[in-house]
């Protein structure tokens, strides 16, 4: 349309119609003079209304929910981080609860040894200078390690110390083939000279061919001179297998070692030796023997049976034939009298 005088006047006639018709249907309220015009009005633009508005709202409804999204992908995400800060912290007690309970056990057989002991943590396993069963602890020269020197654990021996460095040192573990030890028998005191195989159970010769030696029986070590490089007293293993004796000068026997060498954690350097030889008092409790239950089943005899045995010849407990005459009696053809 054309800006002119004309069109100006009806703009300003159509803006004023408005006006009028609004102020009327206020006033008017629900009796309002133009409420059948909105009705015919609703009626043939609703449904293009409708229409429209759902076109429109997916788009609404998928922008709403790209932003939601956005929402719930970062609370999604610091769920998952602080679940992963969860889970790491419980990994973390529990591996701090097994250490403290390693080192509470390394304590206590040391107490019992009377051995000066470092403590250290395995940092490494594995084959080094040639070796195939050896660890590296985070302790060297600067904190008192020395060559030759005994490793234990809460449960015994574990090797020797064979490099050491600043901070750092190998381990000999007593189960690799070019281990040995001299070890000691509990009670009955015999010799022998035990070596690693491996994963196999530890080798033993005992130096006496005649020695009385069962399944069970435990060993120690023996000790070395100037106690290098073991001290005396520390728990070896259990013997599990004893050869059959051959009438040779020493007998073989196979222990089972009290450490598992393939979970080392926490172990202990002794670096000051026992005054005295603790001999037998560094073992564990023997374990108890579990009581077999037996049970034991009295048969009382009836009356019924006491008053069978007690009939007939009394030796079989049969009834009576009637052999002794009587009214029942029969003669010696069979016939009954």
């Amino acid at each position: 349309m054309r800006d002119t005088k004309e069109s100006r006047l009806l703009l300003v006639l159509l803006i004023a119609v408005a006006f009028a018709l609004i102020t009327v249907d206020i006033r008017g309220g629900e009796n309002s003079p133009v409420d059948g015009a909105r009705r015919a009005a609703a009626t043939v633009f609703g449904p293009i209304e409708n229409g429209v508005s759902g076109a429109v709202d997916p788009v609404g409804n998928a922008v709403s929910a790209v932003r939601d999204s956005g929402d719930r992908h970062d609370r999604l995400a610091a769920l998952e981080k602080e679940n992963a800060a969860l889970k790491a912290k419980l990994g973390s007690d529990d591996r701090t609860r097994s250490r403290l309970g390693q080192l509470d056990r390394m304590l206590k057989l040391a107490g019992q040894g009377q051995y000066g002991i470092k403590g250290a943590q395995v940092i490494a396993i594995g084959a080094a200078q040639g070796f195939s069963w050896t660890i590296t602890i985070d302790a060297g020269s600067n904190d008192g390690i020395r060559r030759d020197m005994t490793v234990l654990n809460g449960d015994g021996l574990v090797g020797r110390v064979t490099t050491v460095g600043p901070d750092s040192a190998t381990v000999l573990l007593a189960n690799d083939p070019d281990f040995t030890v001299g070890t000691r028998m509990e009670g009955s005191d015999e010799l022998g000279f035990a070596s690693g195989q491996g994963d196999r159970p530890m080798r033993v010769q005992l130096l006496n061919g005649k020695a009385e030696v069962k399944k069970g029986d435990r060993l120690i070590t023996f000790g070395s001179q100037s106690d290098k490089p073991f001290v005396p007293g520390v728990p070896v293993g259990v013997v599990s297998r004893v050869d059959p004796s051959g009438g040779d000068l020493t007998r073989t026997v196979y222990v089972t070692p009290y450490v598992g060498f393939s979970k080392l954690d926490v172990v202990g350097v002794v670096v000051q030796a026992p005054k005295k030889d603790p001999r037998d008092t560094v073992l564990p409790p023997k374990p108890k023997p579990t009581p077999t239950p037996t049970v034991t089943v009295t048969v009382t005899p009836s009356a019924d049976a006491n008053t069978a045995g007690r009939s007939g010849d009394g030796t079989t407990g049969l009834p009576d034939t009637g052999t002794t005459g009587g009214p029942d009696a029969q003669s010696t053809d069979g016939q009954q009298q």
